[in-house]
């Protein structure tokens, strides 16, 4: 159940501030500044590959 809990808190996280959801997850590794790159070209799509790269484990 904990994992579950961590796995929600990162998913609020990446909606508010997508890059910084990724950050918490895998550092500042490619993943990061993919989702860096995304959010400063729209709000969306960098949310959606937050969210994406949080839940694909």
């Amino acid at each position: 159940m904990a994992e579950g809990t961590a796995t929600c808190i990162d998913i609020v996280v990446a909606i508010l501030l997508p890059p910084l959801g990724v950050f918490l997850k895998y550092g500042c590794k490619g993943e990061f500044w993919i989702c860096l790159l995304l959010t400063i070209l729209g709000y969306i799509p960098g949310i959606i590959y937050a969210v994406w790269a949080i839940t694909r484990d």
